[in-house]
């Protein structure tokens, strides 16, 4: 094996079909994404079985072009990695028996990758210098938790959602207010010309873990707000919804997290995740962040969405740790981040 390692990640968890070549865990020679956003749109969301289809469709061009941009053979490739959960599990089936076809026919070997991980891995990609100990705070349609990365592959969970995750309540609102889907980037738009303090929506708290989240409350909030006003006639300002909504998810994420940064007397923090691409969320922690005097941390978007950049680099450290899948290797639709199956 070289003294380069090269990694071929294939992410496929739910409706972007992805395969990344990544050196070292943090130099991108490839980065190939087929997204099917256009075509869940239709449906207001994603719709697992045709998910499952568009990745069969679209997982060996993927693969192939993915080679082709980081101008690599299967010869260079020293190891493949692969998410094999948490996600849709039809999706999830494709890019695990992809991998695992590949890693058997080339004898290559196979390594298994948390999703969760591969967000959180992102930030070393764009972030050279970034080493751990830190807090990183992951939102994403599925996912809102808040982690202490201990070291590479290792994991204290502080808090995560009790209910909604922050960019399924980003895409239930938007719904409700006529925005569609997705969610985010929509309402990250109107939030712009809106104002933030039109209306005092709910803030949660857990009273037995101050790190948990909860955005059931808050989506109700708004929904009930947008019932009642529909019932009296009273005219309905979307973009001031969209920010106040925004601003209610922005204040809850920004003082968990905050809290957590100061109690662990860590001087690092993160963010990872679709959600994380939302430009207030990203203001916000840079603000206060610089108040602070903690260093933070960001992807750039493109590695916040679901991408196989974040699976490569997460393959790399493990693959480094020792981590090796074998033929056995299966899918795990709910499967718990520092939890791993071999």
């Amino acid at each position: 094996m070289s003294e380069s390692i090269k990694i071929l990640g294939i992410e496929s968890s739910c409706d972007e079909t992805a395969a990344a070549v990544v050196e070292n865990g943090r130099n991108v020679l490839s980065n190939v994404i087929s997204s099917q956003i256009d075509l869940h749109t239709l449906y207001g969301g994603v719709v697992p079985e045709i998910a499952s289809r568009k990745h069969i469709e679209n997982i060996n061009y993927v693969i192939k072009k993915a080679l082709d941009d980081a101008n690599c053979t299967w010869d260079d490739i020293d190891a493949i990695s692969v998410t094999y959960g948490p996600g849709l599990v039809g999706a999830l089936l494709v890019g695990v028996a992809e991998a695992k076809a590949i890693a058997f026919a080339k004898d290559i070997p196979l390594v298994g990758v948390h999703h969760i991980e591969g967000h959180i891995c992102a930030n070393y990609v764009d972030n050279k210098e970034l080493e751990p100990p830190f807090v990183c705070l992951v939102v994403s349609g599925g996912h809102t938790h808040l982690v202490v990365v201990n070291d590479y592959g290792k994991y204290q969970i502080l808090g995560r959602t009790r209910d909604d995750a922050a960019g399924e309540a980003f895409d239930k609102v938007a719904r409700s207010i006529g925005l569609g889907y997705p969610g985010g980037p929509k309402i990250d738009k109107v939030s712009k010309s809106g104002n933030p303090h039109a209306y005092d929506f709910p803030r949660a708290k857990m009273a037995d873990n101050e790190y948990d989240f909860s955005f059931s409350g808050l989506k109700s909030a708004v929904l009930n707000h947008i019932n009642v006003a529909k019932m009296k006639g009273e005219e309905l300002v979307v973009e001031d919804i969209a920010a106040s909504f925004q601003q209610a998810v922005v204040d809850v994420l920004v003082d968990h997290t905050m809290d957590a940064v100061k109690k662990t007397g860590l001087k690092k923090m993160a963010i990872a995740g679709g959600v994380s691409s939302n430009t207030a969320i990203r203001k916000a922690f840079e603000d206060k962040c610089r108040e602070n005097n903690i260093e933070f941390y960001k992807p750039e978007p493109i590695h916040c969405t679901d991408n196989a950049v974040m699976i490569a680099s997460a393959g790399y450290y493990e693959f480094k740790a020792g981590v090796r899948h074998g033929w056995d290797l299966n899918a795990i639709p709910n499967m718990k981040l520092g939890e791993r199956k071999y």
